[in-house]
């Protein structure tokens, strides 16, 4: 898989001077981790599943997560349970399909997302993993909620159990999201000791994601959608907190995910004439003038959002809805200028280091400084891209809605 391999090839090479690199379930954990990417949230009892992950991996969406806590009612879970290992199930046997039974390679999955489950508790974890025997080869791995240093290791104990019993290589990615990290006088505590904790299941643990929903509900607050996460001083200060202590460059740091955005598209308005705006206008404006406006206005709280993401060392994002999806990628490609700066960073600093003026010449580049976010940029290059010298982020993002 990669990313943009939903767009023609013609498309990709017009947009690209490094095209995306492909990748594979069972590649390198640093690469699947920045691959995440814009990470779909389902809820797992959809009763299309199934197609809807073929869907969304033909739309360009490379990681999926099915959810079985918070994005759905308590007494849902038991038939939540049966519809994704029935819907998996049957995945399973579609990717396999003339290619082997049970011991294929992963290789087939190539064509389907990075799956995985968001499990409520260690037992359910434990529990999935038997009952769907051979199905678990279409998973990534398991989403694993309201981590803590107290929860945190029944959940690592109960994966690193079911990867041995499955002969499968299972990823976690914890959510920090609970009232412990939010509160300020056990946030330093919590937080270290989380580090110790996945530190001793490092080669487990694919990515930390960030619940900003839950760490909100802990005092009742709510963003608007012209507000970023950023702009909740509250939350911005754990973002802050958690980057400090899980997110440094010295190789003890694990990729940390960007926040979910609740707002999208309101579908029912999106093709009413604006007459209100333009009440004398000779025509009206086309369906798609008016679709593309309304969704570039519902997105561009979003876009502020990833953003600050970046700036603050957050990378891929969590999503509820597709919408979402293109913005996403199309900000994660390396522009044509942040390639030419890492480029010359790496090399500068292999030489012994120094400071150097950009190609560009807006700015002084130092190599040892800036080393770490240049291996950070080149690993994003490798994996999403990097643009044309005249490609702008508008014309990627055009190239995703217009498919």
């Amino acid at each position: 898989m990669r990313h943009f391999g939903h767009l023609a090839d013609d498309v990709r090479d017009r947009l690209f001077l490094v095209g995306p690199g492909e990748f594979t379930p069972d590649g390198d954990p640093a690469v699947l981790a920045t691959a995440l990417g814009a990470t779909l949230y389902s809820p797992a009892t959809r009763p299309t599943l199934r197609a809807d992950i073929r869907k969304q991996a033909a739309q360009g969406v490379v990681s999926m997560v099915l959810c079985l806590e918070d994005a759905i009612a308590d007494h849902e879970v038991p038939d939540a349970e049966a519809n994704l290992v029935a819907q998996l199930g049957a995945l399973w046997t579609e990717v396999t399909e003339g290619g082997g039974a049970a011991g294929a390679s992963t290789d087939c999955t190539q064509d389907l997302p990075l799956l995985f489950i968001r499990v409520r508790t260690a037992a359910q974890l434990t529990d999935l993993a038997e009952r769907l025997g051979p199905a678990i080869g279409v998973l990534t791995g398991f989403v694993l909620p309201k981590f803590t240093e107290e929860t945190g290791g029944e959940f690592l104990e109960a994966l690193a159990g079911a990867g041995a019993a499955t002969g499968r290589r299972l990823f976690a990615m914890p959510v920090l999201e609970s009232p412990e990290l939010a509160h300020l006088e056990t946030r330093r505590d919590q937080l270290f000791g989380i580090a110790r904790l996945l530190e001793k299941h490092r080669e487990r643990v694919l990515a930390v994601r960030l619940g900003v929903t839950d760490l909100c509900s802990a005092y009742g607050l709510r963003r608007s959608p012209d507000l970023t996460a950023y702009d909740v001083a509250l939350v911005a200060s754990v973002i802050g907190d958690v980057v400090n202590v899980l997110g440094r460059a010295d190789g003890t740091g694990f990729t940390i995910t960007g926040p979910v955005w609740e707002y999208f598209p309101v579908q029912e308005r999106m093709f009413k004439p604006q007459l209100r705006r333009t009440p004398f206008a000779e025509a009206e404006p086309s369906r798609e003038a008016v679709r593309r406006r309304i969704i570039e206005h519902d997105l561009d709280g979003l876009i502020r959002e990833i953003e600050l993401d970046r700036a603050n060392g957050l990378l891929g994002k969590t999503c509820i809805h597709p919408s979402h999806v293109p913005a996403v990628h199309a900000l994660s490609v390396v522009t044509h200028e942040e390639y030419s700066d890492a480029r010359d960073i790496l090399q500068q600093e292999r030489g012994g280091g120094g400071v150097l003026r950009s190609a560009y010449t807006n700015k002084m580049n130092e190599a040892k400084p800036h080393r770490a976010w240049a291996e950070r940029v080149m690993l994003r290059a490798e994996v999403f891209g990097v643009a044309r010298e005249d490609v702008s982020f508008a014309e990627l993002l055009s190239a995703c809605l217009c498919r």
